[in-house]
């Protein structure tokens, strides 16, 4: 199964102006290139058969016949190829002369799509030679001895994918055709196009791609002419691009001497959903014009070859690389920052009172709460931080609590449960060496029972710690840390929350802080509810018990996010994990090489978020107000509405 993926590419081929004979070689030659790496559809530049500089050439006829001949020895070339192939070449039509797109396969022509808008300013003269589609009202022409269809509104169909073609200047149109082609069902948009370049104009171009791919929800594929054309007022530097909903996954290389081409995968599985989820884009899908469609079915693919995923595939969805990453982390923690002083000037809140347990989730929640009275103004004091010791707890998160809330000046609170858990097991019958489910949700119930007890007594509410994965898994105790009065981690995944932490730490903290914060990030995740070793070390380790959170997390972008089944989560978390060779991350935080798990170890882990993320829906439908963050959310009042009863049997079967 390709699971909706389909094998695009972008070709620059090396061609000289006017020379035809020798262009069609070369376009012959990276078509079979794409064959051989079981491309579905490849796409070459404006006018790439005849070069785009011709200028007054367009207006011989010697050279046109031969574009129409090169046309004529493409057609035999691909009789028994099942490739498709998207040429530019001047055509004429009746007596006017129009740039065109012509879609080939299997020795057919399949349609032709002219050029809609002709630029005709600065270094443009296109209407010196050429009309637009609008001049035409013919739906079909002949050419090469074949009646084809004809038109600026053509739809092609393959089995797997249906995609439309703009050209060039059509793109930069205050409303371009590919807009159009997409709600009428067009997936992907392949654009012939020869754009000179320009101080600056390369990143408009990149942005005004990547805008329309977001705008139509759907793949777009960018080849531009290069070394070859003429530079005698303008030079040519190539861009083969695709985009797939206004994310960049392949590109050339610009101003390179030979001919290139890139190819990837666009997910129109992907792309299909978020037109579902997106009810804008159904809006409009009602109000398009419907009666111009026209239908055109391309050749069954069945391609001899194994299906390859080429495109890299994102082990850590949720986590972006460089800069963007500092910039991400900024951009939450305000979010969070700026929810929580809602939430309390609204209420009028004396105080806010959080539980530190030295662990990564409460730590990040301290620092909002910090960082929140210092933007209100308000001493930091206000804050209190109830640290709540018991059986499981190490001296290293111990520690690293009493010294977090030290250095950051907040209220501080230390009440052991051990006593009150006691208690409760005489009272409800419960051995003490018992260390069941009992045993450890009786500790978390108590610790919330003196986290509300006491901002009743202040005159505040409490700050939740649980984080997105948790929430996912349902790894949190009902009515204890499950419950908070406002929960500033709700929509966070444990793998940001590590960076989060640490780019807090590296900020905007004093020395002392950022010593503590540090050794947090380091320290094994643990509820601590278990004892721990003789050494003193934490023996109830999370990722041991529900897997490890970079899976964890992956699942969930994919199923949330995504809305993809099981079975092709495992195969991206294969890509992922296993059969593409990973950077590791600049701060060595979420490091991954390749091969970090094995299949049977992702298919356990994912079979465990399937039956979890079903079974604890329960937990999740009566959540805590808390900010929306990023994609991603499962709060019952926002992103996720799902019957606490729901059967996981067909997730799990799919997976199997």
């Amino acid at each position: 199964m390709n699971y909706g993926f389909v094998k695009v590419a972008s070709a620059i081929p090396s061609l000289k102006v006017a020379d035809c004979t020798y262009n069609i070689q070369q376009i012959e030659s990276l078509i079979i290139q794409a064959e051989g790496k079981g491309v579905e559809i490849i796409v070459f530049p404006e006018l790439c058969m005849s070069g785009y500089t011709c200028q007054d050439l367009f207006g011989q006829q010697l050279l046109l016949e031969k574009c129409e001949e090169s046309l004529f020895k493409l057609l035999d070339f691909t009789r028994s190829l099942q490739i498709i192939s998207i040429v530019g070449m001047p055509i004429m039509v009746d007596s006017l002369l129009m740039n065109c797109a012509v879609v080939v396969q299997g020795g057919k022509i399949l349609g032709v799509v002219p050029k809609t808008y002709l630029p005709n300013y600065k270094e443009f003269y296109e209407q010196r030679w050429f009309a637009p589609s609008s001049a035409i009202d013919d739906t079909q022409i002949h050419l090469c001895a074949q009646t084809v269809n004809f038109g600026s509104n053509l739809l092609f169909h393959t089995q797997k994918t249906t995609f439309g073609i703009e050209i060039c200047e059509d793109l930069w149109a205050p409303i371009p055709p590919s807009s159009e082609l997409a709600l009428k069902g067009a997936e992907i948009i392949f654009n012939l196009s020869a754009s000179n370049e320009l101080i600056g104009k390369n990143q408009y171009l990149l942005s005004l791609i990547s805008q329309q791919s977001a705008r139509c929800i759907a793949g777009y594929v960018y080849s531009s002419c290069g070394f070859g054309e003429s530079t005698q007022d303008v030079v040519f530097a190539g861009n083969a691009l695709i985009y797939e909903n206004g994310s960049l996954i392949a590109h050339s290389k610009r101003f390179s001497l030979e001919e290139q081409m890139v190819i990837s995968e666009i997910d129109t599985e992907r792309l299909l959903t978020e037109r579902r989820h997106n009810t804008t884009f159904s809006e409009n899908v009602r109000l398009a014009d419907t009666a111009n469609r026209v239908d055109i079915q391309c050749q069954t693919v069945n391609p001899t070859y194994d299906f390859e995923l080429t495109r890299w595939i994102n082990p850590h969805p949720f986590v972006p690389s460089g800069s963007a990453l500092n910039e991400r982390c900024e951009e939450i923690f305000a979010i969070q920052t700026s929810g929580l002083a809602k939430r309390i000037v609204h209420t009028g809140a004396r105080s806010i009172v959080v539980g530190i347990s030295g662990g990564l989730d409460s730590t990040l929640a301290l620092l909002v709460c910090v960082k929140t009275m210092d933007m209100l103004q308000r001493p930091r004091k206000e804050v209190i931080g109830i640290t709540m010791p018991g059986f499981g707890t190490t001296d290293r998160t111990y520690n690293n609590a009493l010294s977090l809330m030290q250095s950051l000046d907040i209220t501080i609170k230390e009440i052991s449960i051990k006593e009150a858990c006691i208690r409760h097991f005489l009272d409800i019958g419960h051995d003490l060496n018992n260390h069941d489910v009992t045993y450890e949700n009786s500790q978390a119930r108590e610790r919330t029972q003196i986290l509300m007890d006491v901002a009743n007594q202040c005159n505040g509410f409490v700050v939740g710690t649980g984080d997105l994965s948790e929430l996912a898994l349902g790894w949190c105790t009902y009515n204890a840390d499950h419950m908070s009065n406002y929960g500033v981690n709700a929509s966070i995944p444990k793998t940001l929350v590590k960076h989060l932490v640490k780019w807090v730490a590296m900020t905007s903290v004093d020395e002392a802080s950022k010593e503590t914060l540090l050794d947090i990030i380091e320290t094994p995740i643990s509820p601590e509810l278990i004892p721990a070793n003789a050494d003193g070390t934490i023996q109830q380790k999370t990722e041991d018990l529900v897997g490890p959170y970079e899976l964890h997390d992956f699942f969930l972008y994919h199923f949330l996010r995504l809305g993809f089944r099981p079975a092709k989560i495992f195969y991206l978390a294969q890509q992922a994990f296993i059969k593409q060779a990973a950077p590791t991350a600049d701060d060595g935080i979420l490091s991954m090489e390749r091969g970090t798990y094995d299949e049977d170890t992702i298919r356990k882990w994912l079979q465990t978020f399937c039956r979890r993320f079903f079974t604890q829906q329960f937990k999740r439908s009566c959540l805590p107000d808390g900010p929306k963050v990023g994609s991603v959310s499962l709060s019952p009042r926002g992103d996720w509405r799902m019957p606490s009863d729901a059967s996981s049997a067909d997730w799990l079967a799919d997976l199997d």
